[in-house]
């Protein structure tokens, strides 16, 4: 999805593994001795969304001035991270390894290369199966498969309504896979938001019959990571039974604003070491089950005031601030966070604005992939959510994120309207075939990811 080089250097054509090995290495010695962020390609201000976003668009305190700089990394989904720790996830390989798989990165490519410009376009988004279907979804049939043939999204999302018992809900995912499968487009991500405790779809419902876990505020003020674990695990493993391959979870927010009622006991507590170990353990714990876990809500939700559901919700944090505090669970974290989803934040003390982070270059752009160089994919949260729905339209919304950087748009409130808006933006020059295609290679890759991981 993003640009900078030529299509060919994206995807590592030109330029023989060894040599690119070599080249990166004397760049990681280099940044050693300089003491700065690398990365193992070239970047273009174009990279990860809008061609004007520029480091100096982060506001800093005077202090911190001083000391950081912010720094844009290269193509994220080729890079070659300075900071590779083979950490495991519950035994298996690091996701960082399954990334620079070789094979895994050939799919990809090869799975890009055949799809038409409406299958790219499809490929970054995510909706309900009501929103496809246009009635409350609770089976997968014709109606499901003639949408999915016209829409070709990359994934699809279900709520409590479309989940009654788990005959119905597998035989629903089997069916939707097989229609992506007859298609033959990518496999699809189905995802769900399984918390665990409060936010729980298939856990409050005893049809389902799983073991029910309490809020992570509970797990978190225990201080036992392996509680975290266990919740990963068990949430992992009958996610994968039902058909889901990826969890809007765990939640990273740090609580720094006792008044959230956003968060609030979704949380793992107002600790930000403790809450970054709770959430790699819950991660590390479900990526063996081939499901995706997302750590959510960049750049924290638990500073704010107010209801991204409902409308306007900010912080006046600094970036200092939020570098000491909320920012923390979200560094370092390419070993196990295969998707970050971006909130609908807005901290004019950081970007000058109100613009939401989800809309937003300086967090998507500078600080997420940047600073703190994630490579993994980038999701928006919902984008029929007030904060965003109230102000712009579908359209505008679906462009203003995916230039400021992000991979996937969630729910737009009219899938339509946001996929005209795209193609409209792409015949403008606004955003590039290459740019697109950037984007997609990552969607592809994790999708790849997903693959390999259900491999018995």
């Amino acid at each position: 999805m993003q640009k900078g080089t030529e299509q060919k250097d994206h995807f590592g054509e030109r330029i023989s593994p060894f040599l690119k090995r070599a080249v990166f290495s004397f760049l990681l010695l280099a940044a050693i001795w300089f003491g700065r962020p690398v990365s193992g390609q070239p970047v273009s201000s174009e990279s990860y969304g809008e061609s004007s976003a520029k480091e100096s668009n982060i506001r800093r305190s005077p202090s911190e001035e001083n000391s950081t700089q912010a720094s844009h990394v290269g193509e994220s989904s080729l890079e070659e991270n300075s900071s590779e720790e083979e950490t495991t996830a519950a035994g298996g390989a690091s996701l960082e390894a399954l990334t620079e798989n070789p094979a895994l990165q050939k799919a990809a490519r090869e799975k890009l290369k055949s799809l038409t410009l409406e299958e790219k376009i499809g490929q970054i988004f995510m909706v309900s199966p009501d929103a496809l279907t246009g009635v409350t979804a609770v089976q997968a049939g014709s109606a499901t498969q003639t949408a999915v043939a016209d829409a070709k999204v990359g994934g699809l999302v279900y709520f409590s309504q479309n989940l009654l018992n788990p005959e119905q809900t597998k035989t629903m995912l089997d069916n939707t896979y097989r229609y992506y499968q007859e298609l033959d487009l990518p496999l699809p991500f189905l995802a769900v938001d399984e918390e665990g405790g409060s936010v729980s779809r298939i856990a409050s419902n005893p049809s389902f019959g799983v073991p029910s876990f309490p809020d992570m505020a509970v797990i978190g003020a225990s201080g036992d990571v392996s509680q975290a674990a266990q919740a990963g695990d068990v949430i992992g493993s009958y996610l994968r039974d039902l058909g889901f391959n990826v969890d809007f979870a765990p939640v990273a927010d740090v609580l720094t604003n006792p008044e959230n009622t956003v968060v609030a006991d979704r949380s793992f507590g107002s600790d930000p070491e403790l809450v970054k170990l709770m959430t790699e353990a819950e991660a590390e714990a479900m990526l063996p089950h081939g499901v995706l876990p997302t750590l959510k809500h960049f750049p924290g939700h638990g500073a704010t005031s107010g209801d991204s559901h409902n409308g306007y919700v900010y912080t006046d944090k600094t970036l200092e601030k939020l570098l000491q505090a909320e920012l923390v669970p979200f560094s370092e974290i390419n070993s196990y966070a295969p998707i970050v989803m971006v909130g609908h934040i807005s901290d004019p003390a950081v970007t000058g604005d109100d613009m939401p982070a989800s809309l937003s270059s300086v967090f998507v752009t500078d600080l997420l992939r940047g600073r703190l160089q994630y490579s993994g994919v980038i999701i928006t949260d919902a984008l029929n959510m007030g904060a965003v729905a109230n102000q712009y339209t579908s359209a505008q919304a679906a462009v203003m994120a995916f230039t400021a950087g992000c991979d996937v748009i969630l729910l737009p409130a009219d899938y339509e309207s946001a996929r005209q808006g795209i193609r409209d933006a792409i015949q403008a020059g606004k955003i590039t075939e290459d740019r697109l295609d950037a984007s997609v290679y990552r969607i592809l890759l994790a999708k790849e990811e997903i693959r390999y991981l259900r491999e018995d």
